[in-house]
Parts: structure tokens; sequence; C-alpha cells
């Protein structure tokens, strides 16, 4: 039986009841209009995402004025992002649920290339778009995934020392006095926190190097009883399988009870990349995790239950076993990437191998969100930078709901799910965030309303191709 698309007039209906849900954060009834044609921008196919060419698309006749709104509204005007992101979770949650389980949190920063030095937190520091340290800004993300979907739920600039210590440019770029310095670490924890408090669906942190590196950010993780499957370096160090740092000395020379852990000669910790030869190639196994564009996914792998090593000399107490998964590509003469996983000790290496590998969707979920507009911003403030990252993400959010609508699934007999009604209630109580401060807490009461639908490969989510009298057309 065919699936027939659906109606235009029953997709502008959604997107006029999207428009309703979300206006009623504005707190100004004079937002509402440029928060709708901004919306109606970002979604309008275009090579750039910016307010200028947005106001172009939206009303050539009136570019001027049309672009002075629009830029209050993105630079000037204090909405709450908070409040605003609250209900693009409760709008796009349902959608990611119906079309799987969420599997992971992906822990993430991008960097947005910059050759002026006037925009907020703009140095020279690493782009992971550029793949080398250059100008540049940087934001933490926090996003909810699994394989077919995921939903960006916090988005936060990070504030370098050199920005956070000067008021000068501060007060200039409109940094919130509240807006401390914070290491990227810190952020993302701040983010984890919120999500966990808003009840969102949990999944295994899954983080690159730059996070999962730090000792103290995986401790923080385990304190929060959150599972983590994050990279190291080659040159992190463990106690071997079966092996574990000696216990103190009852009595030390001078006569004291010691308490700290201990080293000596004959126990010593390697390094990953020590234990990896040690164990040789034989003990590698290929591993097919997934399939992608051009064929199955496989390398070949090999994991053991270690305790990591770091600096624990000063614990009373060893660190408790997790699993070191290696992966050494035959084609390579030396292993290429190693993680740390806290899944339960009888995970099989192909679970492993997948939970690992989970962080793939940042990278299909960065480029979507460019692809709405993310990086194509002309605001240098604090505030422009986190309004125009928050209807970049409730543009992504609306193309969510209705991938989940839409989609094909293997189990016919899974009941569509619905999205979130809108309420006629009055207009949100809430108070206008005026600092311009990003907030990442996201409630949603709907996320556990929608069964699982084990679906096939999404098509790339669609773009809205014109405009008619200000309504929203979407083929």
């Amino acid at each position: 039986m065919k699936n027939h698309p659906p109606s235009l007039n029953a997709r502008e209906e959604r997107f006029e009841n999207y428009l309703s849900m979300l206006s009623k954060e504005l707190d100004h009834a004079d937002r509402i209009r440029p928060f709708r044609h901004y919306l109606e921008g970002l979604l309008l196919q275009g090579e750039r995402k910016s307010i200028e060419p947005i106001a172009a698309r939206i009303d050539p006749t009136h570019v001027c004025a049309k672009h002075q709104s629009l830029h209050h509204f993105i630079a000037v005007a204090a909405w709450n992002d908070h409040a605003l992101l609250r209900v693009i979770c409760q709008y796009a949650l349902p959608a990611l649920l119906h079309l799987g389980e969420v599997e992971s949190w992906i822990v993430d920063d991008t960097g947005f290339p910059k050759r002026g030095q006037h925009s907020v937190g703009v140095q020279r520091q690493y782009c992971g778009q550029l793949g080398k340290k250059e100008n540049c800004q940087v934001a933490v993300s926090l996003t909810l995934a699994h394989q077919l979907a995921s939903l960006p739920v916090a988005f936060d600039l990070y504030l370098p020392k050199q920005w956070a210590y000067d008021w000068t440019r501060r007060k200039k770029a409109g940094v919130p006095r509240e807006i401390k310095f914070r290491t990227k670490r810190e952020i993302a924890l701040a983010q984890i926190d919120a999500a966990l408090i808003a009840g969102l669906p949990r999944g295994i942190v899954n983080a690159d190097v730059a996070y999962g590196n730090d000792t103290d950010f995986r401790d923080d993780l385990t304190a929060r009883k959150l599972r983590y499957a994050v990279g190291i370096q080659t040159t992190t160090t463990v106690w071997p399988p079966g092996k574990r740092p000696p216990a103190p000395k009852s009595i030390s020379d001078r006569g004291k009870q010691r308490k700290l852990l201990r080293r000596d000669e004959k126990h010593q910790p390697v390094t990953v990349r020590q234990l990896a030869d040690k164990l040789g190639r034989d003990s590698f196994r290929q591993v097919t995790w997934r399939e992608g564009a051009h064929g199955e996914m496989r390398s070949h792998f090999c994991a053991r239950r270690v305790r990591p090593a770091h600096l624990d000399y000063r614990r009373e107490t060893p660190r408790a076993e997790e699993w070191l998964l290696i992966e050494w590509p035959l084609a390579e003469r030396d292993p290429t990437k190693y993680w740390f996983l806290t899944l339960r000790r009888q995970a099989p290496l192909r679970k492993l191998v997948y939970t690992a590998k989970g962080r793939w969707p940042i990278e299909r979920d960065y480029k979507d969100l460019k692809a709405v507009g993310l990086g194509d911003y002309e605001v240098r403030g604090w505030r422009g930078f986190h309004h125009h990252a928050t209807m970049s993400i409730a543009a992504y959010a609306f193309l969510i709901g209705e991938r989940g609508l839409f989609s094909l699934c293997r189990n016919r007999r899974t009941a569509r799910f619905a999205l979130p009604r809108i309420y006629r209630g009055g207009r949100s109580s809430r108070s206008a965030n005026t600092s311009g401060t990003a907030q990442p807490n996201i409630a949603c009461d709907d996320a556990n309303r929608i069964g699982r639908c084990n679906g096939e490969a999404c098509p790339p989510m669609s773009i809205l191709p014109k405009i008619q009298r200000f309504h929203v057309t979407i083929s």
C-alpha cells in the first residue's frame, strides 16, 4: 500500500500551530510578526540564512525596513531562549521518540570561523570545522540522538578567559554580568544537569577525546549515575586486566597510618597504547556496527576490563573497572582510537563498538542545522548569538516533527504519534529573560507518550520552497 504525501493544507496548519505554540513565549505581541518571518526565512531555500537575505526573500519590496525589524528581534529583543527551547523540545521530542528510543546524549562543540575580533567570544582557538587553530567562536551543545534522528536541547557559547575578564569587550558585546568564565566541561555538565532536572529520556553520554580524556568529567558523569562512552588519548594510563594499585602500607616509616594508594617498581600502570601492543593484533576481531552510505562499516576491535590510573595515588580506593575499547584497522600500523565505556560487564563486543561509535549523528545534526542557517548569523553580541541559535533549532525541530509524522515504519501496526496539542489558554506569564542569557533547561511532559517505531533510513530533511502571502507552503 502506497504512502501518499500529506496535503499541503495539513502541513500549513501544523506550521501555524507550531508558530502559535512558540509565539506564546515571546512575551510581547510586537515580536510575533518578526519571529514568524525569521523562522520562515530559515526554512526557505537559499544559500545564506543571515538577516539581510532573509529580509530580501520575505519582503523584497521593503528590504531595509524588514532588515531593521528582524535585526531588532534577534539582536535587541529580550525574549527568553530558555522558555522557547522548552516548547521546541515539547514539540519535537515525541517525533524523535517515534523514530526510535534515545540511545545517547552527545556532548560536542562546534566552531564558527570569524575574521574580525569584535564578535563575542571570538579568539584564536581550535575550530573543528577547519580542523586547526583559527580565529573562531566555539559553542558547546547537548544532543539527544539515535541512529535515525537527533535533537539539540542545549547550545551555549564558550567565552574564553580573555573575554571573561575583559569588561570593556563584555559590555560592548552585551555579555550579562552573571556570566563567568566556564570551561567547556563545566558548560557541558550544566547542560546535562538541566536535562536531568527536566526529566528528558536518558541515554549513554557520548563525547570525543576533548571531554573524555578529562578524568574529572568522567567522574562527574559517574556521580550523576550516567553511563558513558568517551574517547581518550593514547597516553591515558590504566591498570592492565586483573591488576590494581597496591593497598597502602599499614604503617609508614614514621609510624603513621597510611591511607593513600601507592606505586612501586613492580606496580606501575601502563598507557593504553602499551597495552594494545602487549595484546597484539591476534586479540582484535572484526566487527560490523552499522550500515553506512557506502555499505557496511567494519573494523577490528579489542575490549578489556581495566581500571583508569590517572593520579590514583592521591586516592584511598582504586577506581572501578570499566571497559577499554581499542580500534586497530588492518590497514594501519598502529591503533587509531581508544574509548572508556561504563557499560555492564557482560556487554558483548559488538554492543561496545556500536555504543562507542554513537557520536556520528552529531555530524549530521550540525550539517542539517547549518542548512537552516545556524552559522549564517550577522550579529556580534551575546544575545544575538543565542537568539539566532535558538531560532535555527526551532526550524530544525519543525522538520524533525515532519520527519516523524511521515517516515516509513517496518512495524505497520505501530500507532502514529500525535504532535503536541496547542493549548488555547492565555499568553504565558513568564517574564522575559532581560539578560539575554542562554538557558539550557528544557522541560517536556510529552516525552514518554510515544511508542518505538523501527524506521528505515530517513531522507534528508526538506526546506520550504516558497512563501505565499506570509503563509508557508512545504513541498
